[in-house]
């Protein structure tokens, strides 16, 4: 278990550099940004900010392009083994294996992304959400690796519920062993805008290959679903990100450009790749 209860967002230290980096005073900063000499003060002295003071500060610093999460990844990166990010749509409290909806992608586990922008993806249209970042060193931890496969689409249309019919087959059986002696899973992210495509194959819609090569249009990396305690304990939480208005409005546009290429992989596939197999011929 991770308890996060503590995690602020790190406005002075952001602030502090900004001013260096602009040349900037007090009294200019807060002209710039709207917030009060006085709070800008109180923050200084280490005063928790409210979120309407974070959303002042760092909407201005990303309207004169200042990427500040994009960048402090990037540091991360270079003083980390592995970096990984979960995005909140209201913050997190105390973490645990436990803490999910049994319908995610691979059940009951706690879910990261291995990049800053697959995260933010997942909240981005939610107006308290927010970004965690954490350092992961394995220790001691059995993991189990999924590629852009067959095993993968299986499991995730399993646990998102497509495959009432099928729920008797070996090869779910197969899988779900796999999965409940595991301490962690590392797997292709799949996003809503490839649930579709999924419930298209659970259905007998499409077959297995077309389901494939239009789910490879994904550009969202891997995620990490952390299934145990003892697999928690291999991540160490580096810091909690703020995702101003702007930013999210950036993230929403790309959001709507994802969607059209796994769209158009699709028609596309149907026409290239005639010779797999539907589900009923596989698990039926």
């Amino acid at each position: 278990m991770i308890d996060l209860t503590s995690a602020t967002f790190s406005l002075k230290k952001d602030i502090e550099s900004l001013i260096e980096a602009e040349h900037f005073d007090i009294e200019t900063l807060s002209k710039e940004t709207g917030i009060s000499k006085n709070s800008l003060l109180k923050i200084k002295n280490n005063e928790i900010p409210s979120s309407l003071l974070c959303e002042k500060f760092y909407g201005y610093a990303y309207k004169i392009g200042y990427r500040f999460n994009q960048v402090k990844e990037e540091f991360f990166n270079e003083t980390n083994p592995t970096v990984l990010f979960h995005g909140s749509k209201s913050g997190l409290g105390e973490v645990s294996s436990t803490g999910s909806r049994k319908s995610c992608d691979f059940g009951e586990g706690f879910y990261l992304g291995e990049s800053y922008s697959s995260a933010i993806s997942f909240v981005c249209e939610n107006p308290k959400s927010c970004v965690y970042s954490f350092s992961f060193v394995p220790k001691d931890i059995q993991i189990l690796r999924f590629d852009c496969s067959y095993d993968w689409m299986l499991a995730i249309c399993y646990f998102r519920g497509y495959l009432d019919k099928y729920l008797n087959s070996p090869k779910i059986a197969e899988i779900l062993d796999k999965i409940q002696h595991t301490d962690l899973i590392i797997a292709p992210i799949a996003d809503n805008r490839m649930f579709y495509i999924m419930s298209l194959f659970a259905n007998g819609d499409i077959t297995d290959k077309v389901a494939l090569h239009s789910l490879s249009a994904s550009s969202l990396g891997n995620q990490y679903i952390f299934k145990s305690d003892k697999g928690l304990n291999s991540l160490q939480f580096i810091e909690k990100l703020f995702i101003s208005r702007r930013e999210k409005d950036f993230y929403i546009q790309q959001l709507s450009l994802r969607t059209e290429l796994i769209e158009s992989k699709l028609k596309l596939a149907k026409r290239e790749f005639k010779d797999g197999l539907y589900i009923e011929e596989l698990l039926g």
